[in-house]
Protein backbone atom coordinates (compact mmCIF):
# COMPACT_ATOMS: atom_id res chain seq x y z
CA UNK A 1 0.00 0.00 0.00
CA UNK A 2 3.01 2.45 0.78
CA UNK A 3 4.56 1.99 -2.26
CA UNK A 4 1.39 2.20 -4.35
CA UNK A 5 0.59 5.75 -2.24
CA UNK A 6 4.14 6.45 -3.10
CA UNK A 7 4.00 6.41 -6.56
CA UNK A 8 0.88 8.70 -6.89
CA UNK A 9 2.08 11.32 -4.82
CA UNK A 10 5.60 12.04 -6.49
CA UNK A 11 3.90 11.71 -9.96
CA UNK A 12 1.34 14.20 -8.46
CA UNK A 13 4.41 16.14 -7.26
CA UNK A 14 6.15 15.78 -10.51
CA UNK A 15 2.35 17.76 -12.08
CA UNK A 16 2.47 20.63 -9.11
CA UNK A 17 6.46 21.25 -9.91
CA UNK A 18 6.04 21.56 -14.08
CA UNK A 19 3.08 24.33 -12.69
CA UNK A 20 5.17 26.12 -10.73
CA UNK A 21 7.98 26.17 -13.64
CA UNK A 22 5.50 27.35 -15.90
CA UNK A 23 3.96 29.62 -13.62
CA UNK A 24 3.39 33.40 -15.23
CA UNK A 25 1.23 35.92 -15.30
CA UNK A 26 -2.01 36.02 -17.79
CA UNK A 27 -1.66 39.30 -20.04
CA UNK A 28 -5.23 38.59 -21.49
CA UNK A 29 -8.29 36.56 -21.68
CA UNK A 30 -6.77 35.04 -24.84
CA UNK A 31 -3.67 34.22 -23.07
CA UNK A 32 -5.75 32.52 -20.55
CA UNK A 33 -8.08 30.94 -22.41
CA UNK A 34 -5.93 29.49 -25.79
CA UNK A 35 -2.53 30.22 -24.24
CA UNK A 36 -1.94 33.07 -27.02
CA UNK A 37 -2.24 30.20 -29.79
CA UNK A 38 1.46 29.79 -28.95
CA UNK A 39 2.28 25.81 -28.87
CA UNK A 40 3.74 23.44 -31.08
CA UNK A 41 2.11 20.19 -32.74
CA UNK A 42 3.57 17.62 -30.17
CA UNK A 43 1.94 19.32 -27.27
CA UNK A 44 -1.32 20.26 -29.27
CA UNK A 45 -1.30 16.57 -30.30
CA UNK A 46 -1.04 14.93 -26.49
CA UNK A 47 -4.02 17.73 -25.38
CA UNK A 48 -6.22 16.13 -28.23
CA UNK A 49 -5.45 12.56 -26.46
CA UNK A 50 -5.34 13.63 -23.13
CA UNK A 51 -9.13 15.34 -23.77
CA UNK A 52 -9.93 11.88 -25.26
CA UNK A 53 -9.30 9.49 -23.16
CA UNK A 54 -9.90 10.15 -19.63
CA UNK A 55 -8.69 7.67 -16.89
CA UNK A 56 -11.88 5.58 -17.25
CA UNK A 57 -11.02 4.10 -20.25
CA UNK A 58 -8.66 1.63 -18.20
CA UNK A 59 -11.71 0.77 -16.12
CA UNK A 60 -15.13 0.74 -18.35
CA UNK A 61 -13.48 0.78 -21.85
CA UNK A 62 -11.29 -2.33 -20.69
CA UNK A 63 -13.68 -3.72 -19.48
CA UNK A 64 -16.27 -3.89 -22.04
CA UNK A 65 -13.10 -5.30 -24.42
CA UNK A 66 -13.23 -8.44 -21.58
CA UNK A 67 -16.76 -8.73 -21.91
CA UNK A 68 -17.54 -8.40 -25.52
CA UNK A 69 -14.36 -8.65 -27.11
CA UNK A 70 -13.72 -7.52 -30.26
CA UNK A 71 -17.06 -4.79 -30.14
CA UNK A 72 -14.42 -2.95 -27.83
CA UNK A 73 -12.43 -2.18 -31.09
CA UNK A 74 -15.32 0.58 -31.74
CA UNK A 75 -13.55 3.01 -29.48
CA UNK A 76 -10.54 2.55 -32.06
CA UNK A 77 -13.15 3.32 -35.29
CA UNK A 78 -14.51 6.42 -33.62
CA UNK A 79 -11.75 7.59 -32.17
CA UNK A 80 -9.19 7.42 -35.41
CA UNK A 81 -12.00 8.60 -37.69
CA UNK A 82 -12.83 11.14 -35.35
CA UNK A 83 -8.96 12.54 -35.40
CA UNK A 84 -9.17 11.81 -38.84
CA UNK A 85 -12.12 14.50 -39.93
CA UNK A 86 -10.61 17.13 -37.03
CA UNK A 87 -7.87 17.58 -39.98
CA UNK A 88 -9.93 18.51 -42.43
CA UNK A 89 -11.90 20.92 -40.32
CA UNK A 90 -8.96 22.18 -37.87
CA UNK A 91 -7.45 24.44 -40.88
CA UNK A 92 -10.53 26.78 -40.84
CA UNK A 93 -11.50 26.54 -37.60
CA UNK A 94 -7.54 28.13 -36.69
CA UNK A 95 -7.86 30.30 -39.38
CA UNK A 96 -11.03 31.81 -38.08
CA UNK A 97 -9.93 31.81 -34.76
CA UNK A 98 -6.42 33.70 -35.39
CA UNK A 99 -8.55 36.60 -37.73
CA UNK A 100 -11.07 36.99 -35.60
CA UNK A 101 -9.66 36.11 -32.01
CA UNK A 102 -12.09 33.25 -31.24
CA UNK A 103 -11.37 31.18 -27.97
CA UNK A 104 -14.33 28.69 -28.24
CA UNK A 105 -16.27 26.54 -29.83
CA UNK A 106 -19.27 28.47 -29.53
CA UNK A 107 -17.36 31.41 -30.58
CA UNK A 108 -16.67 30.30 -33.85
CA UNK A 109 -20.63 29.10 -34.21
CA UNK A 110 -21.67 32.62 -33.15
CA UNK A 111 -19.13 34.16 -35.98
CA UNK A 112 -20.40 32.14 -38.41
CA UNK A 113 -24.43 32.44 -37.96
CA UNK A 114 -23.79 36.63 -36.59
CA UNK A 115 -25.86 35.01 -33.41
CA UNK A 116 -25.26 35.26 -29.90
CA UNK A 117 -28.15 32.75 -29.29
CA UNK A 118 -26.26 30.29 -31.53
CA UNK A 119 -23.24 31.02 -28.89
CA UNK A 120 -25.17 30.40 -26.25
CA UNK A 121 -27.43 27.75 -26.80
CA UNK A 122 -24.07 25.69 -27.90
CA UNK A 123 -22.03 26.30 -25.14
CA UNK A 124 -25.09 25.32 -22.85
CA UNK A 125 -25.06 22.48 -24.70
CA UNK A 126 -21.20 21.46 -24.16
CA UNK A 127 -21.35 22.72 -20.18
CA UNK A 128 -24.31 19.84 -19.52
CA UNK A 129 -22.51 17.02 -21.75
CA UNK A 130 -19.21 17.73 -19.88
CA UNK A 131 -20.51 17.68 -16.35
CA UNK A 132 -20.97 13.81 -15.95
CA UNK A 133 -17.99 13.24 -17.37
CA UNK A 134 -16.28 15.26 -14.74
CA UNK A 135 -18.04 13.52 -12.24
CA UNK A 136 -17.45 10.09 -13.26
CA UNK A 137 -13.66 11.41 -13.59
CA UNK A 138 -14.14 11.92 -9.97
CA UNK A 139 -15.08 8.79 -9.34
CA UNK A 140 -12.46 6.90 -10.91
CA UNK A 141 -9.95 8.81 -9.00
CA UNK A 142 -11.95 7.15 -6.21
CA UNK A 143 -11.02 3.36 -7.53
CA UNK A 144 -7.50 4.60 -7.97
CA UNK A 145 -7.29 5.22 -4.49
CA UNK A 146 -9.51 2.46 -3.29
CA UNK A 147 -7.16 -0.60 -4.81
CA UNK A 148 -4.22 1.69 -4.10
CA UNK A 149 -5.21 1.33 -0.05
CA UNK A 150 -5.63 -2.52 -0.95
CA UNK A 151 -8.94 -2.14 -0.16
CA UNK A 152 -8.64 -0.63 3.50
CA UNK A 153 -10.27 2.84 2.46
CA UNK A 154 -14.04 2.49 2.24
CA UNK A 155 -15.35 4.12 -1.53
CA UNK A 156 -16.75 6.87 0.41
CA UNK A 157 -12.81 7.92 1.85
CA UNK A 158 -11.63 7.45 -1.40
CA UNK A 159 -13.83 10.05 -3.15
CA UNK A 160 -13.19 12.61 -0.59
CA UNK A 161 -9.35 12.15 -1.09
CA UNK A 162 -10.16 12.15 -4.68
CA UNK A 163 -12.22 15.25 -4.60
CA UNK A 164 -8.92 16.66 -2.31
CA UNK A 165 -6.80 15.75 -4.85
CA UNK A 166 -9.05 17.51 -8.04
CA UNK A 167 -9.45 20.64 -5.93
CA UNK A 168 -5.55 20.99 -5.27
CA UNK A 169 -5.18 20.62 -8.73
CA UNK A 170 -7.79 23.45 -9.58
CA UNK A 171 -5.77 25.46 -7.97
CA UNK A 172 -3.49 25.96 -11.11
CA UNK A 173 -5.86 25.57 -13.44
CA UNK A 174 -7.92 28.51 -12.19
CA UNK A 175 -4.87 30.56 -12.17
CA UNK A 176 -2.65 29.70 -15.40
CA UNK A 177 -6.02 28.50 -17.52
CA UNK A 178 -4.97 26.57 -20.87
CA UNK A 179 -1.27 27.41 -20.28
CA UNK A 180 -1.36 25.06 -17.76
CA UNK A 181 -3.14 22.16 -19.09
CA UNK A 182 -0.88 21.81 -22.46
CA UNK A 183 1.93 21.42 -20.16
CA UNK A 184 1.34 19.09 -17.86
CA UNK A 185 -0.80 17.22 -20.91
CA UNK A 186 2.24 16.15 -21.96
CA UNK A 187 4.03 15.19 -19.13
CA UNK A 188 0.84 12.54 -17.86
CA UNK A 189 0.03 11.82 -21.53
CA UNK A 190 3.17 10.29 -21.51
CA UNK A 191 2.48 7.76 -18.60
CA UNK A 192 -1.07 6.99 -19.66
CA UNK A 193 -0.64 6.45 -23.25
CA UNK A 194 3.02 6.06 -24.22
CA UNK A 195 4.44 4.24 -21.32
CA UNK A 196 0.63 1.98 -21.07
CA UNK A 197 1.35 1.07 -24.90
CA UNK A 198 4.74 0.52 -23.99
CA UNK A 199 3.09 -2.02 -20.97
CA UNK A 200 0.53 -3.47 -23.28
CA UNK A 201 3.71 -4.66 -25.85
CA UNK A 202 5.19 -6.44 -22.77
CA UNK A 203 2.53 -7.91 -21.94
CA UNK A 204 1.84 -9.14 -25.25
CA UNK A 205 5.20 -10.70 -25.85
CA UNK A 206 6.32 -11.61 -22.70
CA UNK A 207 6.37 -15.74 -22.74
CA UNK A 208 5.00 -16.12 -18.82
CA UNK A 209 2.19 -13.17 -19.58
CA UNK A 210 -1.10 -14.22 -19.21
CA UNK A 211 -2.79 -12.34 -21.73
CA UNK A 212 0.00 -12.43 -24.50
CA UNK A 213 -0.59 -12.89 -28.70
CA UNK A 214 -1.33 -16.71 -28.58
CA UNK A 215 -4.48 -16.28 -26.44
CA UNK A 216 -5.76 -14.07 -29.26
CA UNK A 217 -6.03 -16.99 -31.15
CA UNK A 218 -8.26 -19.23 -28.99
CA UNK A 219 -10.37 -16.82 -28.13
CA UNK A 220 -14.60 -17.92 -26.54
CA UNK A 221 -17.43 -17.48 -29.77
CA UNK A 222 -19.21 -14.70 -28.00
CA UNK A 223 -15.58 -12.95 -28.15
CA UNK A 224 -15.55 -12.78 -31.83
CA UNK A 225 -18.99 -10.86 -32.62
CA UNK A 226 -20.72 -7.79 -32.50
CA UNK A 227 -24.19 -6.39 -31.35
CA UNK A 228 -26.18 -7.58 -34.17
CA UNK A 229 -24.50 -10.35 -35.18
CA UNK A 230 -27.21 -12.62 -33.85
CA UNK A 231 -28.44 -11.39 -30.67
CA UNK A 232 -31.01 -8.87 -29.34
CA UNK A 233 -29.45 -6.20 -30.97
CA UNK A 234 -30.65 -4.59 -34.44
CA UNK A 235 -28.00 -4.58 -37.56
CA UNK A 236 -27.77 -0.37 -37.42
CA UNK A 237 -26.14 -0.72 -33.09
CA UNK A 238 -23.04 -0.74 -34.07
CA UNK A 239 -22.79 1.50 -37.04
CA UNK A 240 -24.94 4.10 -34.59
CA UNK A 241 -22.02 3.59 -32.18
CA UNK A 242 -19.13 4.86 -34.10
CA UNK A 243 -21.18 6.90 -36.30
CA UNK A 244 -22.44 8.93 -32.81
CA UNK A 245 -18.77 8.74 -32.06
CA UNK A 246 -17.02 9.74 -34.72
CA UNK A 247 -19.47 12.83 -34.84
CA UNK A 248 -19.49 13.94 -31.51
CA UNK A 249 -15.50 13.72 -31.22
CA UNK A 250 -15.43 16.71 -33.22
CA UNK A 251 -18.36 18.22 -30.87
CA UNK A 252 -16.77 18.40 -27.66
CA UNK A 253 -15.44 21.34 -26.48
CA UNK A 254 -12.06 20.44 -24.13
CA UNK A 255 -11.26 18.64 -27.80
CA UNK A 256 -12.58 21.40 -30.15
CA UNK A 257 -10.54 24.20 -28.23
CA UNK A 258 -7.31 22.60 -28.53
CA UNK A 259 -6.80 23.48 -32.54
CA UNK A 260 -7.15 27.39 -31.11
CA UNK A 261 -3.80 26.55 -29.19
CA UNK A 262 -1.66 25.63 -31.81
CA UNK A 263 1.32 28.58 -32.97
CA UNK A 264 0.12 28.30 -36.61
CA UNK A 265 -1.50 26.09 -39.67
CA UNK A 266 1.46 23.40 -40.00
CA UNK A 267 1.08 22.50 -36.10
CA UNK A 268 -2.65 22.48 -36.44
CA UNK A 269 -2.09 19.55 -39.14
CA UNK A 270 0.61 17.73 -37.94
CA UNK A 271 -1.01 17.63 -34.57
CA UNK A 272 -4.10 15.51 -35.82
CA UNK A 273 -1.64 13.24 -37.30
CA UNK A 274 0.45 12.93 -34.34
CA UNK A 275 -2.74 12.32 -32.03
CA UNK A 276 -3.86 9.18 -34.53
CA UNK A 277 -1.33 7.57 -33.86
CA UNK A 278 -0.86 8.20 -30.21
CA UNK A 279 -4.54 7.69 -29.63
CA UNK A 280 -4.75 4.84 -32.20
CA UNK A 281 -1.17 2.48 -31.30
CA UNK A 282 -2.74 3.17 -27.70
CA UNK A 283 -6.14 1.94 -27.61
CA UNK A 284 -5.93 -0.95 -29.80
CA UNK A 285 -2.86 -2.38 -27.76
CA UNK A 286 -4.76 -1.83 -24.51
CA UNK A 287 -8.09 -3.35 -26.40
CA UNK A 288 -5.88 -6.85 -27.37
CA UNK A 289 -4.71 -7.18 -24.09
CA UNK A 290 -7.84 -7.03 -22.35
CA UNK A 291 -8.88 -9.66 -24.99
CA UNK A 292 -6.21 -11.45 -24.27
CA UNK A 293 -6.85 -11.83 -20.76
CA UNK A 294 -11.08 -12.51 -21.04
CA UNK A 295 -9.87 -15.58 -19.79
CA UNK A 296 -8.79 -15.08 -16.30
CA UNK A 297 -10.99 -15.92 -13.68
CA UNK A 298 -9.96 -13.07 -11.88
CA UNK A 299 -10.69 -10.62 -14.91
CA UNK A 300 -13.91 -12.33 -16.14
CA UNK A 301 -14.96 -12.02 -12.69
CA UNK A 302 -14.70 -7.98 -12.45
CA UNK A 303 -14.48 -7.09 -16.18
CA UNK A 304 -14.01 -3.39 -14.82
CA UNK A 305 -10.95 -3.89 -12.27
CA UNK A 306 -9.08 -5.72 -14.99
CA UNK A 307 -6.60 -3.58 -16.14
CA UNK A 308 -5.12 -3.38 -12.50
CA UNK A 309 -6.24 -7.69 -11.75
CA UNK A 310 -3.79 -8.14 -14.55
CA UNK A 311 -0.89 -6.07 -13.50
CA UNK A 312 -1.23 -7.24 -9.91
CA UNK A 313 -1.51 -11.04 -11.45
CA UNK A 314 1.77 -10.38 -13.50
CA UNK A 315 4.17 -7.58 -12.17
CA UNK A 316 2.97 -7.62 -8.13
CA UNK A 317 2.96 -4.18 -6.48
CA UNK A 318 5.32 -1.88 -8.56
CA UNK A 319 3.28 -2.80 -11.88
CA UNK A 320 -0.23 -2.39 -10.67
CA UNK A 321 1.30 1.15 -8.85
CA UNK A 322 2.55 2.20 -12.33
CA UNK A 323 -1.00 1.10 -13.96
CA UNK A 324 -2.67 3.28 -10.86
CA UNK A 325 -0.34 6.22 -11.99
CA UNK A 326 -1.99 5.78 -15.64
CA UNK A 327 -5.22 5.99 -14.61
CA UNK A 328 -4.76 8.79 -12.37
CA UNK A 329 -2.95 11.07 -15.26
CA UNK A 330 -5.73 10.24 -17.18
CA UNK A 331 -8.58 11.05 -15.20
CA UNK A 332 -6.26 14.38 -14.09
CA UNK A 333 -5.80 15.24 -17.27
CA UNK A 334 -9.34 14.90 -18.90
CA UNK A 335 -10.55 16.54 -15.17
CA UNK A 336 -8.51 19.79 -15.91
CA UNK A 337 -9.85 19.68 -19.75
CA UNK A 338 -13.33 19.70 -18.89
CA UNK A 339 -13.63 22.23 -16.37
CA UNK A 340 -11.12 24.77 -17.84
CA UNK A 341 -13.57 24.29 -20.68
CA UNK A 342 -16.97 24.42 -19.32
CA UNK A 343 -15.44 28.04 -16.57
CA UNK A 344 -14.37 29.66 -20.23
CA UNK A 345 -17.42 28.76 -22.19
CA UNK A 346 -19.82 29.87 -19.82
CA UNK A 347 -17.56 33.17 -19.47
CA UNK A 348 -17.43 34.02 -22.85
CA UNK A 349 -20.38 32.38 -24.28
CA UNK A 350 -23.08 33.04 -22.05
CA UNK A 351 -22.38 36.19 -19.43
CA UNK A 352 -20.58 38.20 -21.39
CA UNK A 353 -23.14 37.62 -24.77
CA UNK A 354 -25.33 39.35 -22.08
CA UNK A 355 -23.38 41.91 -20.50
CA UNK A 356 -20.00 42.89 -22.19
CA UNK A 357 -17.02 42.62 -20.26
CA UNK A 358 -13.19 43.53 -20.04
CA UNK A 359 -10.37 40.90 -21.06
CA UNK A 360 -9.80 40.93 -16.94
CA UNK A 361 -13.31 40.73 -15.94
CA UNK A 362 -14.34 37.75 -18.34
CA UNK A 363 -10.55 36.10 -16.71
CA UNK A 364 -11.62 36.70 -13.72
CA UNK A 365 -15.45 35.02 -14.31
CA UNK A 366 -14.07 31.96 -15.80
CA UNK A 367 -12.39 31.37 -12.95
CA UNK A 368 -15.13 32.00 -10.60
CA UNK A 369 -17.32 29.64 -12.99
CA UNK A 370 -14.27 26.67 -12.90
CA UNK A 371 -14.57 26.80 -9.16
CA UNK A 372 -18.69 26.76 -9.36
CA UNK A 373 -18.34 24.01 -12.11
CA UNK A 374 -15.69 21.62 -10.08
CA UNK A 375 -17.04 21.74 -6.45
CA UNK A 376 -20.95 21.16 -8.32
CA UNK A 377 -19.39 18.02 -9.64
CA UNK A 378 -17.90 17.36 -6.41
CA UNK A 379 -21.39 17.60 -4.68
CA UNK A 380 -22.77 15.32 -7.70
CA UNK A 381 -19.61 12.77 -7.72
CA UNK A 382 -20.02 12.25 -3.93
CA UNK A 383 -23.85 11.99 -4.19
CA UNK A 384 -24.12 9.76 -7.07
CA UNK A 385 -21.03 7.15 -5.63
CA UNK A 386 -22.36 3.54 -6.53
CA UNK A 387 -25.89 5.14 -8.57
CA UNK A 388 -26.49 3.10 -11.48
CA UNK A 389 -28.83 5.71 -13.48
CA UNK A 390 -25.67 7.82 -13.55
CA UNK A 391 -24.52 5.82 -16.61
CA UNK A 392 -28.04 6.79 -17.83
CA UNK A 393 -26.42 10.79 -17.86
CA UNK A 394 -23.35 9.54 -19.50
CA UNK A 395 -25.16 8.47 -22.21
CA UNK A 396 -27.14 11.25 -22.62
CA UNK A 397 -24.54 13.33 -22.85
CA UNK A 398 -22.93 12.23 -25.84
CA UNK A 399 -26.10 11.67 -27.61
CA UNK A 400 -26.51 15.63 -26.81
CA UNK A 401 -23.38 16.82 -27.97
CA UNK A 402 -23.80 15.27 -31.46
CA UNK A 403 -26.71 17.56 -31.98
CA UNK A 404 -23.28 20.95 -31.87
CA UNK A 405 -22.45 18.90 -34.91
CA UNK A 406 -25.31 20.09 -37.72
CA UNK A 407 -24.73 23.72 -37.51
CA UNK A 408 -20.77 22.91 -36.95
CA UNK A 409 -20.04 20.74 -39.60
CA UNK A 410 -22.45 22.34 -42.33
CA UNK A 411 -21.60 25.77 -41.42
CA UNK A 412 -17.49 25.57 -41.30
CA UNK A 413 -17.98 23.58 -44.86
CA UNK A 414 -20.88 25.12 -46.15
CA UNK A 415 -22.24 28.63 -47.01
CA UNK A 416 -25.96 27.26 -46.71
CA UNK A 417 -27.96 27.90 -43.46
CA UNK A 418 -28.60 30.56 -41.08
CA UNK A 419 -29.01 31.54 -37.49
CA UNK A 420 -32.99 30.43 -37.74
CA UNK A 421 -31.53 26.85 -38.78
CA UNK A 422 -28.94 26.62 -36.69
CA UNK A 423 -31.13 27.48 -33.42
CA UNK A 424 -34.63 25.44 -34.29
CA UNK A 425 -32.35 22.33 -35.27
CA UNK A 426 -29.93 21.99 -32.55
CA UNK A 427 -32.89 23.15 -29.73
CA UNK A 428 -35.13 20.36 -31.03
CA UNK A 429 -32.44 17.52 -31.51
CA UNK A 430 -31.18 17.85 -27.67
CA UNK A 431 -34.71 17.84 -26.50
CA UNK A 432 -35.67 14.56 -28.91
CA UNK A 433 -32.47 12.87 -28.02
CA UNK A 434 -32.75 13.55 -24.40
CA UNK A 435 -36.26 12.54 -23.69
CA UNK A 436 -35.29 9.30 -26.29
CA UNK A 437 -32.60 8.46 -24.06
CA UNK A 438 -34.50 8.32 -21.12
CA UNK A 439 -37.79 6.25 -22.67
CA UNK A 440 -34.42 4.11 -24.53
CA UNK A 441 -31.30 4.15 -22.27
CA UNK A 442 -29.15 1.75 -24.77
CA UNK A 443 -31.07 1.50 -28.16
CA UNK A 444 -34.42 1.59 -29.93
CA UNK A 445 -35.61 -1.92 -30.83
CA UNK A 446 -37.85 -0.87 -33.05
CA UNK A 447 -36.28 1.43 -35.33
CA UNK A 448 -33.52 -1.38 -35.64
CA UNK A 449 -31.73 -0.81 -32.89
CA UNK A 450 -31.03 3.32 -34.33
CA UNK A 451 -29.58 5.26 -30.89
CA UNK A 452 -31.31 8.42 -29.30
CA UNK A 453 -28.89 10.76 -30.28
CA UNK A 454 -28.86 9.47 -34.40
CA UNK A 455 -32.72 10.11 -34.49
CA UNK A 456 -32.07 13.77 -32.76
CA UNK A 457 -29.73 14.32 -35.30
CA UNK A 458 -31.89 13.46 -38.42
CA UNK A 459 -34.39 15.76 -37.42
CA UNK A 460 -32.05 18.42 -36.41
CA UNK A 461 -30.61 18.05 -39.86
CA UNK A 462 -33.78 18.65 -41.22
CA UNK A 463 -34.93 21.31 -39.44
CA UNK A 464 -31.50 23.23 -40.11
CA UNK A 465 -32.10 22.84 -44.08
CA UNK A 466 -36.17 23.68 -43.87
CA UNK A 467 -36.16 26.48 -41.26
CA UNK A 468 -33.02 27.97 -43.10
CA UNK A 469 -34.71 27.54 -46.93
CA UNK A 470 -37.89 29.04 -45.25
CA UNK A 471 -36.49 32.37 -43.37
CA UNK A 472 -34.03 32.79 -46.22
CA UNK A 473 -30.80 35.06 -46.04
CA UNK A 474 -30.55 38.56 -46.40
CA UNK A 475 -27.77 40.12 -49.10
CA UNK A 476 -25.93 41.58 -46.17
CA UNK A 477 -25.68 38.04 -44.37
CA UNK A 478 -24.54 36.62 -47.22
CA UNK A 479 -21.79 39.23 -47.67
CA UNK A 480 -20.27 38.18 -44.52
CA UNK A 481 -19.90 34.90 -44.97
CA UNK A 482 -18.81 34.86 -47.97
CA UNK A 483 -16.09 37.14 -46.35
CA UNK A 484 -15.56 34.72 -43.38
CA UNK A 485 -14.70 31.54 -46.39
CA UNK A 486 -12.48 34.14 -47.85
CA UNK A 487 -10.81 34.41 -44.20
CA UNK A 488 -10.63 30.52 -44.35
CA UNK A 489 -9.74 30.33 -47.73
CA UNK A 490 -5.58 28.22 -47.59
CA UNK A 491 -4.29 30.46 -50.10
CA UNK A 492 -5.59 33.63 -48.11
CA UNK A 493 -3.11 35.22 -45.49
CA UNK A 494 -4.44 34.92 -42.03
CA UNK A 495 -4.45 37.86 -39.68
CA UNK A 496 -4.36 38.25 -35.97
CA UNK A 497 -6.74 41.53 -35.59
CA UNK A 498 -5.17 42.00 -31.77
CA UNK A 499 -1.29 42.51 -33.59
CA UNK A 500 -1.88 43.12 -37.04
CA UNK A 501 0.72 40.16 -37.43
CA UNK A 502 0.06 38.37 -40.86
CA UNK A 503 0.73 34.80 -41.33
CA UNK A 504 1.39 33.51 -45.14
CA UNK A 505 -0.70 30.73 -47.06
CA UNK A 506 1.35 27.33 -46.62
CA UNK A 507 0.92 24.31 -49.33
CA UNK A 508 0.29 20.88 -48.43
CA UNK A 509 3.55 20.10 -49.68
CA UNK A 510 5.43 22.31 -48.21
CA UNK A 511 3.94 21.37 -44.91
CA UNK A 512 4.21 17.88 -44.79
CA UNK A 513 7.89 18.37 -45.83
CA UNK A 514 8.72 20.63 -43.06
CA UNK A 515 10.57 19.19 -40.36
CA UNK A 516 10.92 22.85 -38.69
CA UNK A 517 7.77 21.94 -36.95
CA UNK A 518 7.88 18.53 -36.00
CA UNK A 519 9.43 19.23 -32.44
CA UNK A 520 7.69 19.90 -29.51
CA UNK A 521 7.29 23.90 -28.89
CA UNK A 522 5.96 26.51 -26.84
Amino acid sequence: MVIMFSMIALFFAAVIAILYVTLKKTRSFDDYAVASRSFGPWYVAMCYVNSWWPGTVFISFAGLSVTSGVFGFYGLAYSTLGLAFMYFMATRAWRWGKHYGLVTQPDLLKLRYNSKAVGIITSIIGAVAIFPWTVLGMQALATVFHIASEGSWALPVCLVVGLLVVLIRQIWTVQMGMRGLVYTDMFQGIFAYVIAAIVCIWLLVAPSSPANWGDLSHLAGNLIKVPGDGDGYGSLYLFCQVFTGVVGALCWPMSFVRIYTANNIRSVKKSTNYAIIISGVFYALLTLVMIAAAHIPNVAKNPQAGWTTLLQDYGGTWLIGLGLVMIFAGSIGHIDGSVQAAGTQIANDIVDSRKNMSDHQKTVFSKICMIVFVFAAAIAAYFTNGMPRLQLLAQMSYQGIIQISVPLFLGVFFKFGNKFGAIAGMVSGFVLAAALTIAFPDDIPALGSLTSGVVGLVVNLVLYVVVSMATKTGKGEAERVNELFLVASASTPVSDRSTGAVEEPVSLVAMEGSETAAAPSA
